[in-house]
């Protein structure tokens, strides 16, 4: 569980407030737009309204005290730029700032982002990986080269083990789990039998992953 500040709710901090909170973190959010914080108020730790480009403000708020600080406003770089860098003035120890193109982000970064998001870009990459291949049921980008991918087993596969087939050897990947409608089996045993039932969750180079779907 962490402590959380995010400043800016809308259609993207509401989602983000939503998700974090699910997972049990303490969550203050900021806005200047009191309508954008009501259906918050009874969920989150604490909700404030007021202009974080104040840096009083923002010193009131106690930014030192989080262990992450979101910086998730939409329409107004001018405004994200400002709190980016106020809150690092203010002693914050790490801003999450939300940018949607790279000269933004290099903004950010140079005015004390620890690290800048992309949610627009970061899902319409996914949903087109995700949607250019047959087989291809969910896709988890980890770097430019890695990613990890649900697929179904290849019907050469069925009724043989991991051991038998030889699997990273052959194929260059690895297999996390096996998913079976909403059940997932993590790090199964080299005598896990393949079965037309499941779905993989295998990690390693879209290069070597792209080869096995091509002989699907």
């Amino acid at each position: 569980m962490k402590s959380v500040l995010m400043i800016g709710m809308g259609k993207f901090g509401h989602l983000l407030c939503m998700n974090m909170l699910a997972l049990g973190n303490e969550i203050m959010i900021v806005d200047e737009d009191e309508e954008q914080l009501s259906d918050l108020v009874p969920l989150v730790t604490s909700a404030e309204i007021g202009d974080c480009t104040d840096i009083e403000m923002l010193k009131s708020l106690g930014v030192r005290d989080f262990d992450i600080c979101f910086v998730c406003i939409s329409g107004n770089f001018q405004n994200s730029l400002e709190i980016t860098n106020l809150l690092k003035e203010a002693g914050a120890k790490y801003v999450v700032s939300k940018a949607e193109r790279d000269i933004q982000a290099k903004f950010l970064l140079r005015n004390g982002a620890d690290e800048v998001i992309y949610p627009d870009r970061d899902v319409a990459e996914r949903v087109a990986k995700k949607y250019s291949s047959d087989h291809v049921f969910d896709y988890l980008e980890l770097t430019d080269d890695y990613g990890i991918y649900e697929i179904p087993p290849s019907r050469e596969w069925i009724g043989h083990s991991i051991r038998e087939l030889d699997f990273r050897v052959r194929y260059g990947v690895s297999i996390l789990g096996f998913k079976k409608g909403e059940d997932l089996n993590l790090l199964p045993p080299a005598d896990h039998i393949f079965d037309t039932d499941q779905h993989l969750m295998v990690i390693g180079k879209r290069k070597d992953v792209q080869r096995i779907l091509r002989k699907m």
